[in-house]
């Protein structure tokens, strides 16, 4: 019979490793429900980049993980120099770190992005696309204010942070006390087949109110992304996919009326859509309309052009906006533009000083994150973009290519190296 999981023996195995004394870090997958801890944060609605925020956490459940990332359930403990909107001391928040807690998740995960954009995963890796994520969350929440007369149809996400343990952006946004539609029997399943194809059916006929209430706002949802621009983020709701329905909850504090409450709540994807890797009934479809639009690999990419004009349209609702949407334009060039990906920059890679130098600068930011490398290396390799490049591509060879970056960007890696070389009871714990 499996043991359960023991939170109490997982601490007694990190004091074990505490107390031999080893230089590296310890090597983390997710938090314990209890654990403690503390985030420089970028607060979302403003711009607060390297503003000192600190904000206190204690776990208070791990929800699950999946592609995207691993989510909790938190409560904030004290919020240091000062508040941020949206967060208050005491109260409870949705925490979610873009790492998988599974390591064979995160290697898929991973392999499917490097094949279509050739580089790491951009959100757990770089701080701009985490930001430019949370940003457009932030539009599209308006935006449902329009077109659903609520803005609590999209949750509200607050701050971004790095997460030094786990190697890895984050985000904190508000804690949904949602759940999905109930199961409902329908015994005229041939006029709910009509209803999806757009016939007038009695509705006094026909059953699944839950089920139709959030597939009619799913498909409204996807229309206001397409009408935003947000072409990729609509693939996180696009009913056809039969994984998008959990993304979409219902409040339980809304009441019994199958249409109220519905919520969309995540907004990270956790895989890219090859052209040649459908994994949905749906995908086949996305896939067609993205090459349509000249995106052969999709994950995550807006169209700020439309945006815009969407904004413009719009103009009394987002007159408090206007700077945040600089801002997105200025995360979303360093996002786009700190990987190869050739299917969208095609002739840049061989001509644009630009975009490898911003390749590069995000290239050793992503070092900094996962903890390959410490910040004062990082600052001289940003300086030096031509060391910068030689390290880049030692990365490229298999296992060597790592322990040397690691051994000579960290002086907590190079002093477990020189500890294992140079004692045997240091080895010993090593081992």
């Amino acid at each position: 019979m499996m043991e359960k999981y023991s939170v109490e023996i997982c601490k007694k195995l990190e004091k074990k490793f505490q107390e031999t004394g080893l230089y590296r870090p310890m090597r983390m997958d997710r938090y314990d429900d209890g654990a403690e801890l503390v985030y420089d944060v970028n607060p979302v609605s403003s711009a607060h980049e390297g503003s000192g925020i600190r904000v206190h956490l204690v776990i208070e459940k791990f929800v699950g993980g999946g592609f995207a990332g691993q989510v909790y359930c938190v409560k904030v403990k004290t919020i240091e120099k000062e508040p941020i909107e949206g967060l208050k001391e005491g109260g409870v928040y949705a925490m979610k770190i873009l790492v998988p807690p599974s390591s064979t998740a995160l290697m898929f995960r991973n392999l499917v992005y490097a094949v279509g954009f050739q580089g790491p995963f951009q959100l757990q890796t770089n701080p701009a696309a985490a930001r430019a994520g949370a940003i457009w969350q932030k539009f599209i929440r308006r935006g449902a204010k329009i077109r659903f007369g609520d803005e609590r149809a999209v949750n509200d996400i607050h701050a971004t942070f790095v997460d030094s343990n786990l190697g890895s952006c984050g985000e904190l946004s508000d804690w949904v006390d949602g759940r999905t539609w109930r199961l409902e029997v329908d015994e005229r399943m041939d006029l709910l087949g009509l209803w999806r194809r757009g016939k007038q059916i009695d509705a006094g006929q026909l059953g699944s109110p839950e089920y139709r209430a959030k597939k009619q706002f799913m498909d409204e949802f996807v229309k206001l992304l397409h009408d935003m621009g947000g072409y990729e983020f609509a693939r996180q709701y696009e009913w056809s996919t039969c994984k998008s329905q959990p993304n979409c909850l219902k409040r339980r504090d809304a009441g019994d009326d199958p249409s109220a409450g519905l919520t969309a709540v995540d907004f990270r994807a956790g895989l890219a859509l090859l052209p040649f890797l459908p994994m949905s009934p749906g995908d086949f479809k996305l896939i067609v309309k993205g090459v349509c639009r000249g995106s052969l690999v999709q994950f995550d990419r807006g169209d700020i052009a439309r945006l815009e004009s969407f904004i413009d349209a719009n103009s009394h609702e987002f007159e408090d906006m206007r700077e945040m949407l600089g801002e997105l334009k200025s995360a979303e060039r360093v996002y786009r533009n700190s990987v190869p990906d050739i299917t969208h920059n095609h002739l840049r890679l061989i001509y644009s000083r630009s975009l490898w130098s911003t390749m590069l600068s995000s290239t050793v930011t992503g070092w900094e994150v996962r903890g390959i490398i410490d910040r004062q290396f990082g600052e001289k390799l940003r300086k030096n973009k031509a060391s910068a490049l030689v390290f880049y591509m030692i990365l490229l060879m298999p296992f060597l290519g790592r322990f040397v970056l690691k051994f000579s960007g960290s002086s907590a890696w190079r002093k477990h190296y020189m500890g294992m070389l140079t004692s045997w009871k240091y080895f010993r714990q090593s081992v």
